[in-house]
């Protein structure tokens, strides 16, 4: 499934979350902001960071390192918040991914990237596109709409119409 998805040469950004290289489809990033003030919103989950005000709009921001299980981290020069637009239920939903830093964008060959590796029943890899090479490293391709549920950017994007 992942392979036939990406049959021809395909630019992705490129990002750093710990010493890992992750990347995502340049077609659904937006821009890439220094990190900025997040107002934190409250009873969200702890990946949720809370919003941002771009240019009059608000924005979620998801720390991507705790939203796969990783360690927090302290925000350096280089922490970054990518904004992409994320497909929910036929509309397009804009948020903000932290990182730890941005890396590059590279264009991937279709023979430069394998499926997505199976762990077992019990993960759920439905998110990772596939796995890119690039030299002697190995890229996470993230396919940036199955990282959320619907639930989830329900929650974070106040479209949850579900009765108090």
């Amino acid at each position: 499934m992942a392979v036939e998805t990406i049959a021809v040469t395909t630019q992705f950004l490129t990002f750093k979350l710990e010493d890992e290289l992750f990347a995502l489809d340049i077609g659904k990033v937006r821009e890439v902001l220094d990190f900025t003030t997040i107002t934190k919103v409250p009873q969200t989950p702890e990946y949720m960071r809370g919003v941002i005000n771009l240019r009059g709009s608000v924005v979620p921001v998801v720390d991507m390192r705790l939203k796969f299980g990783m360690t927090g981290a302290e925000k350096t020069v280089n922490t970054c918040i990518i904004i992409v637009e994320v497909e929910l239920d036929g509309e397009t939903v804009v948020m903000g991914a932290m990182a730890d830093a941005v890396q590059e964008v590279l264009d991937l060959e279709p023979d430069q990237v394998e499926p997505p590796p199976r762990i077992g029943t019990k993960l759920n890899t439905d998110f990772i596109r596939g796995m890119g090479k690039h030299g002697e490293d190995f890229i996470i391709i993230l396919d940036i709409d199955k990282v959320f549920s619907a639930e989830e950017l329900a929650c974070v994007s106040g479209q949850d119409d579900r009765a108090a």
